[in-house]
């Protein structure tokens, strides 16, 4: 079904574009909070005026309570269990992106407009994924994992390794990351109505996108690089 409108979603879809394009891509080194680290005057409170640090529109992403679940147990598996999600997942970040997007095409009441908007925000949703994964949406446990995915897969977006898990992980995060940006009032209410919408989609396809089969044992030597 579709319900909004490509005129008010364009200030969305750009601020998402942008927002993507302040980070800068990940590598290992991105992962560690010992390395050094370039200025950045964007984050520069200290020369910001009062005025302009509360203006600052954060996106408030609403997470469904069936989705919480998930989160929680997925800290436990993790930190507690200290087991992996297997990689590459067998459905793709880049994948349910694209069968969300599909699923409005299939709706006869989706414009070509709309349709051009929603496939904006896919594609901001991805770029953002892949520029954040290392920094910001992984584990301790996980980060030698990581590592060894960068180092077999250089050339391979990690929205096409990781899936639905760490595609929830981000939602966390965004909204706060997102206050950095120049959204405005009306910009932010639309995309956090597209954001829900994505969540939605999410819990009605739960049981096909989230898995605790998705999880394996680390091997002994893995255990011994994370110490």
């Amino acid at each position: 079904m579709c319900t909004f409108s490509a005129k008010d979603s364009e200030a969305s879809t750009a601020g998402l574009s942008k927002a993507s394009k302040t980070q800068t891509k990940d590598t290992p080194a991105d992962s560690g909070s010992d390395q050094p680290k370039k200025k950045r005057s964007r984050l520069d409170t200290s020369i910001e005026s009062e005025e302009q640090y509360l203006a600052k529109v954060e996106v408030k992403i609403k997470m469904p309570e069936e989705l919480k679940v998930w989160l929680v147990d997925d800290w436990d598996v993790i930190n507690r269990q200290q087991k992996l999600i297997l990689l590459p997942a067998k459905l793709t970040v880049d994948q349910i992106l694209d069968n969300y997007l599909a699923s409005k095409k299939a709706s006869k009441s989706c414009s070509a407009a709309k349709l051009s908007v929603y496939g904006d925000v896919v594609e901001g949703i991805k770029e953002y994924f892949n520029v954040t994964l290392g920094s910001q949406l992984l584990y301790k446990f996980e980060r030698p994992q990581y590592a060894e995915v960068l180092q077999e897969y250089p050339d391979t977006p990690m929205s096409q390794m990781y899936g639905a898990i760490h595609l929830l992980r981000l939602f966390v995060k965004l909204g706060p990351m997102l206050a950095y940006t120049s959204l405005d009032e009306k910009a932010t209410q639309s995309l956090q109505v597209h954001i829900q919408d994505f969540l939605k989609y999410v819990v009605a396809n739960r049981a096909t996108l989230l898995n605790l089969q998705d999880y394996g044992n680390a091997t002994p030597e893995y255990h011994r690089k994370v110490q």
